[in-house]
This record gives C-alpha cells, sequence and structure tokens, in this order.
C-alpha cells in the first residue's frame, strides 16, 4: 500500500501542475484531490488478490479498438497461449474479439472539450481498471496515453499488477501537427508523457529507431516488435477476386466492366465464363493502384492527386501505360475535403473511388491489387505504417514517400520504391506499368522479392518477443 499510497500523491501532484499550467483555476486544479478521495473508496473495497491473477489480461486502447489491430492482435495471441482476455476501449468499427467498452465523453467548445475529456476519462478508466477481476498485467497503447498513462499506473501499483506500454508512436507529436511545436499544450503533453512513460513496468515499440530514442532520450528499455501481417494478409486467388469485384461493381462504377459479352460474367478487370465457370483476367484491363488513410494530418493525399494528373498526360503523350483504377481506402477527417478535390479532376484514363469496405474485404482486395501506395508520414519519424505490412503480406509492391526510419520495411528497388514528392511518385508509376500486365519488368521482380522473402507472420513474431516478456515477468 505504500507504494500506492506514493503513485496517488505523484500524480495528485502533477495533475495539479498540469491544471495550472493549462490556465485552470486553482478550483478546477484541485480537482484531483477528488480523484485521491475515488482512489482510497475504491481500493479500500479491493479484496484479497485471486491465485490466477497472473492468467487475465488486459488489453487497453483509449481510443476505438476497431482503428487498432495491432491491439487485436495482442489480445488473440494472448488467447491463443491460454490468456484470459479483457479489451478494454471505445465501440467503433468491427472488431475482431469481445472488449469492455468506455463511453466517449460529451461535446462542446474546445477549450471546455479538452479539459472534459481528460477529467471525465480519467474518473471513468480508474473505476473501470479498479473493477474489473484482478489481472496479470495491463498491455497499454500509447498513444493516446492521456489520461490512460498515469490512471493505468495507479491502477496497477494498488493492484499488484504489471504494466506495459506498447509504444505505437509518441502522443505529443501528433498534437503538434494541429498546434505546433511550440504550443503550450504540446509542451505539457510531452512532459506529462515522459515523466509517466517512465513509470510503465516493461515496454514494446514499434521500430529500432524508436527503441534508442526511448532509450537515449526517455531513459526506457523496450523490445522492439515489429508489426508482421497475420495470415488472413495473403495474395488472393484469381476467382475471389472476380467475386469481390463482382461486389465492389453493384456499388462503385470503377469496378464495372465497359462492354458485355454472351454467356460471359464481366468486371473491369476479370471475367467468368458462365458455362464453364472458368476465371481468367480481362484482356487490357486496367491495372489497381490501392492506398489506404485515416484521412489525417501526416498523410498529404494531394501528392497521389498530382502524380496521378502527371500520369495522365503521360498516356495522353502517347505513352504505353494502361488506364488506372485508383481505390482509396478508410474514414477519417478529411476525407470529404479530399473527395471534393478528386471530383473536380478531369481524368480520362484514370478512376478513382473512396469506399469504406467491410473488415474481410479490405485483405482481399489488397491481395487483388497490382501496386499499393502509402503517403503516411510519421509525426515522429519513428513508426512504421501498417498499411503497408499488410501490402506486403499480401506479396503486393509499394511506393511509399520516404521518411526518417522507413528503411526499416521499405527496401528500396527490393520490395518497392520511395518517393519524395508527386514528380517523382509519377516517374515511378510510368516506370513500374511500361510492362503491365507483363511479370517481368520491376513490377513483377518486386512481387517475386515479396514471394521468396519468407516473411514472418505476426504469431511467429509474437511468440518470439513478446511470450518470453509474459512468462518471465507475469507468470
Amino acid at each position: 500500500m505504500a507504494d500506492a499510497n506514493a503513485a496517488v500523491a505523484v500524480v495528485t501532484v502533477s495533475l495539479v501542475l498540469l491544471g495550472l499550467l493549462s490556465g485552470l483555476s486553482l478550483s478546477w486544479a484541485l480537482l484531483p484531490v477528488a480523484v485521491v478521495v475515488l482512489i482510497f473508496v475504491l481500493a479500500s473495497g479491493l479484496k484479497g488478490r485471486d491465485e490466477l491473477a497472473h492468467l487475465n489480461v488486459c488489453v487497453l486502447v483509449l481510443g476505438d479498438i476497431g482503428r487498432s489491430p495491432r491491439m487485436q492482435y495482442h489480445a488473440l495471441s494472448l488467447s491463443r497461449h491460454g490468456y484470459n482476455v479483457t479489451l478494454i476501449g471505445f465501440l467503433g468499427i468491427y472488431i475482431l474479439t469481445h472488449a469492455l467498452y468506455l463511453h466517449r465523453s460529451p461535446f462542446g467548445p474546445k477549450i471546455f472539450r479538452y479539459a472534459s475529456k481528460v477529467i471525465f476519462q480519467t474518473f471513468q478508466l480508474f473505476y473501470v481498471l479498479m473493477k474489473i477481476e484482478d489481472q496479470g498485467y495491463i498491455l497499454m497503447q500509447n498513444p493516446p496515453g492521456l489520461p490512460a498513462i498515469a490512471v493505468t499506473w495507479v491502477a496497477s501499483r494498488f493492484r499488484g499488477t504489471q504494466f506495459i506500454i506498447d509504444w505505437h508512436n509518441y502522443g505529443y507529436t501528433i498534437m503538434a501537427l494541429t498546434h505546433g511545436q511550440n504550443h503550450f499544450i504540446v509542451k505539457i503533453a510531452k512532459w506529462y508523457e515522459k515523466l509517466f512513460g517512465c513509470f510503465s513496468d516493461h515496454n514494446l515499440c514499434v521500430t529500432n529507431a524508436m527503441r534508442e530514442d526511448l532509450r537515449k532520450n526517455w531513459n526506457i528499455e523496450a523490445t522492439t516488435l515489429y508489426d508482421k501481417p497475420p495470415p488472413i494478409f495473403r495474395e488472393t486467388p484469381l476467382k475471389l477476386q472476380h467475386e469481390l469485384f463482382i461486389k465492389m461493381g453493384s456499388t462503385y462504377l470503377p469496378f464495372s466492366p465497359d462492354v458485355t459479352k454472351e454467356y460471359m460474367e464481366l468486371t473491369a478487370f476479370t471475367e467468368r465464363n458462365t458455362q464453364t465457370g472458368a476465371v481468367t483476367r480481362s484482356s487490357g484491363r486496367p491495372a489497381l493502384l490501392i492506398s489506404s488513410t485515416s484521412w489525417t494530418e501526416d498523410e498529404d493525399f494531394s501528392i497521389l492527386l498530382q502524380a496521378l494528373e502527371e500520369y495522365e498526360k503521360f498516356v495522353e503523350a502517347g505513352d504505353k501505360l494502361p488506364s488506372l483504377v485508383c481505390v482509396i481506402t478508410g474514414k477519417g477527417p478529411q476525407k470529404e475535403y479530399y473527395k471534393k478535390l478528386i471530383d473536380s479532376k478531369e481524368l480520362q484514363h484514370i478512376k478513382i473511388c473512396t469506399p469504406w469496405l467491410e473488415a474481410e474485404d479490405y485483405p482481399v482486395l489488397l491481395g487483388s491489387a497490382d501496386l499499393g501506395v502509402c503517403l503516411h508520414k510519421s509525426s515522429s519519424g519513428l513508426d512504421l505504417p501498417m498499411k503497408v505490412v499488410d501490402m506486403f503480406g499480401c506479396c503486393l509492391p509499394v511506393c511509399a514517400i520516404h521518411f526518417q526510419c522507413l528503411h526499416e520495411l521499405v527496401k528500396h528497388e527490393e520490395n518497392g520504391l520511395i518517393f519524395k514528392d508527386s514528380k517523382e511518385l509519377s516517374e515511378q508509376l510510368k516506370l513500374l506499368f511500361s510492362d503491365f500486365p507483363s511479370d517481368q519488368g520491376k513490377l513483377g521482380i518486386f512481387r517475386k522479392n515479396l514471394r521468396e522473402s519468407g516473411q514472418c507472420r505476426w504469431d511467429e513474431n509474437w511468440d518470439q518477443n513478446v511470450l518470453p516478456l509474459i512468462k518471465e515477468h507475469c507468470d
């Protein structure tokens, strides 16, 4: 209980300082005192620790669990090894396992919303963590980490639980995309993240570059767990491609055929003989280009649109290049802005659609595509785009925009190409599709390299890097 008392004291003082630095009145800044009272009320009602607690694991995301596939994979891997998993997070899109949902804080003016969100989530999360059954450890995603890191640390001290942070990025760098590096909120967020991040018992991270940064600048030792694709991401058989294209063609015109043929079921890319059932690729088919995005500030899709306009000019100038169908999947705050921008383009040889796919259709579409494009620029320069991991799982070559540690994933001229601007991307599209649909050109070579690379999958990677950590410290 002494450790718990110390935890309460540190968190209380820190939250008071945080409130004062944020410009709150003293009465608001002293709100953590109420949190302390809640802590002791809940703690006084705790029962003795369950002897089988080491078999229980809490996987925590203070966000939409459905948008956190890595944490879902953690949960599935833990369950596969016999652990009882509780997922805690917000209810959003489709998820892979059962979860315990938090409720979102109310809307309101921006300043009030920031403060009320932190206060609301502090009480709510702490209550949930104190009331669930005893856990061997809590595995928390960061970001988002405010107030989750501090609250989870306090709860884990009270309950004798190992606290592990899985560092996907730094939250303060994401905030800086909106507010700028010098904004006081960003500075407070960085101070908070560095202070409470050091209190975890163990740490995972997504790249070696992040591991070194955590060690040098944060005094945190972490284990690198690269994102790896699960088995659902693989090359899609032609028959399954055709079925998906038929399904999508009923909603999205770019997947529909321009012609009809007797005894043939057609899509823009494939055709099935209705008498024999044989499926073949259509002669003169367009190339299928795919990109996935959350439509946020760290992805500038104007780069892709400008590159496509340049590609259109190449075709009109007489270059022997295929037409393109460009599919951009995902949801996010900037989607409507870019949809209007796309609608304003008058492209004759390129069709663009922005579908929201069912979870089971996304890997099938990736496995059917000819080339992937990634415009993700890490806010910290230290994380890697999971979308590229999924594309590589489908043996899909990628053109990706350059940033600091991208070389840990994309090997230029081996499994894809790296570009810095729209002009370079347009030249790469021209190069890769110049031999289309032959598999003897660069595109075919990259795909062959991916097939022969013997890619490690998520389960194998997790068993090698995370399972020993859990068994050593939590069993």
